[in-house]
């Protein structure tokens, strides 16, 4: 009799397992359908948006169509957050955690340079200087994206497990000097509580990852941004007599080729990748003058906080030390950025099966780690997150040949956008029906 019990509710389990699976794999069938209807209309929202780009913590009007597009869903609307942030919630029909979805918004002082009959025209004023405003780097397709995804998860909200935040971010490009914002202005005034997110999740369009492939990494996956500024501080000379002065320049030409022992000689390479690179370099005013100061500025990229410490006390050791040794100063500041962006490992694993079911397991990359930053990671220091990434490269494309994010003639494919759709939806409704457990 005891034995029959058992039996009973083991086969109890495994037909509601079934049951529970048959119902999400038929969500999902008419998730693809509802994208594809609603694709036309989701690059005619990138197109617009396109030509109509907006710089960092001014995304006024791009935050108003997606304000409105939400409203028209019937999702509560939270406006105004870090300045010209929106966030949508979207409550299920049953209980269960809560899920953020988020897109950034700002576009980039660049001037567009291809033929699109959609190009930008925008010009504007950016630290003094006139200049074209341009989606650079494909927010524009991410906001895009996702209000396609939620259109079509409004569309199911009955069916869904819990309650997802769509957050619709400004300034990830950085706010402009003088001014706060982006993700860390968010988490500050606390988007990611009431509700309480449980796990978010972010994609990034890339124009060198063939449409159709998607790339993800667990750990992570890119660098932090620090910046760094050196200055040098000498005796001034006459140029003809050098023996008099305290040199800034030679002192500055020294520490510029010392610093970069720190990644190649100092650093554990085989655990992590890192950068020190110098941007920028200005130290006196004619020829027959040698300057009393010199002044340096660059970039910290890490992927690691351990080796992150170890970068910022070697470059400060290796800049005053080798300024004290030829009888100058070296002042040292280093201001930390935007964290190492971190894929939470189990919150990867739990959803790769979705990304495999999305896209075709084939189709789903590991990748390598990049060097470049993204906000995002501000959201992961405070609940598990995954930041992937989403092929914008016409097919049959050479990665190494295509424009690059944040130039003039960078480009994306629109057949990539549906995938994305498709992705935002399929990790909301995944997380709420199989959530990670702590």
């Amino acid at each position: 009799m005891l034995f029959t019990r058992k039996l009973a509710a083991v086969l109890l389990l495994s037909a509601s397992a079934y049951t529970a699976l048959a119902q999400t794999s038929d969500l999902h069938a008419r998730i693809d359908r509802q994208a594809d209807k609603i694709e036309t209309k989701v690059i005619q929202w990138r197109r617009d948006i396109h030509q109509n780009p907006e710089l960092s913590n001014r995304e006024v009007k791009t935050a108003e169509k997606i304000a409105k597009h939400l409203k028209s869903l019937g999702i509560e609307v939270q406006t105004g957050v870090a300045k010209t942030g929106v966030v949508g919630i979207l409550k299920g029909g049953q209980p269960g955690p809560v899920v953020a979805l988020r897109a950034d918004m700002d576009a980039l002082p660049v001037t567009e340079r291809n033929s699109l009959p959609f190009a930008s025209k925008v010009r504007t004023t950016y630290n003094n200087q006139e200049v074209g405003v341009m989606h650079a780097c494909g927010h524009d397709t991410h906001v895009a994206m996702l209000m396609g995804a939620a259109e079509i998860l409004a569309q199911h909200r009955k069916e869904l497990k819990g309650t997802v935040k769509f957050i619709f971010q400004p300034a990830e490009e950085g706010a402009p000097a003088g001014e706060e914002g982006g993700a860390d202005l968010m988490v500050k005034e606390g988007v990611l509580r009431n509700p309480n997110v449980d796990a978010i999740f972010g994609i990034h369009i890339n124009s060198a990852t063939e449409v159709g492939t998607m790339k993800y990494r667990p750990q992570g996956t890119m660098a932090s941004s620090d910046n760094f500024k050196i200055r040098v501080k000498g005796r001034q000379a006459h140029g003809a007599y050098p023996w008099a002065s305290v040199d800034p320049i030679v002192v500055s030409a020294q520490i510029i080729n010392s610093i970069q022992t720190i990644v190649s000689r100092q650093l554990e390479l085989t655990k992590d990748a890192a950068v020190v690179t110098v941007g920028s370099i200005h130290g006196g005013v004619r020829s027959n003058i040698i300057p009393e100061e010199v002044e340096m500025i660059g970039t910290i990229r890490t992927l690691d906080t351990t080796m992150q410490r170890q970068v910022h006390e070697k470059l400060r050791r290796t800049a005053t030390l080798i300024a004290e040794s030829a009888g100058a100063t070296a002042e040292v500041e280093i201001t930390k950025n935007t964290p190492v962006t971190y894929n939470h490992e189990a919150l990867t694993a739990h959803m790769l099966p979705t990304l495999e079911r999305v896209a075709g397991k084939p189709n789903v990359v590991l990748s390598k780690a990049v060097t470049g930053a993204e906000d995002f990671a501000f959201f992961q220091e405070k609940v598990p997150g995954v930041f992937l990434f989403v092929g914008g490269m016409p097919k049959g494309q050479d990665p190494s040949k295509v424009p690059a994010h944040h130039t003039p003639d960078f480009f994306i494919d629109e057949s990539g956008l549906k995938l994305g759709v498709r992705t935002l939806a399929y990790l909301a409704v995944d997380y709420l029906n199989n959530p990670m457990r702590k």
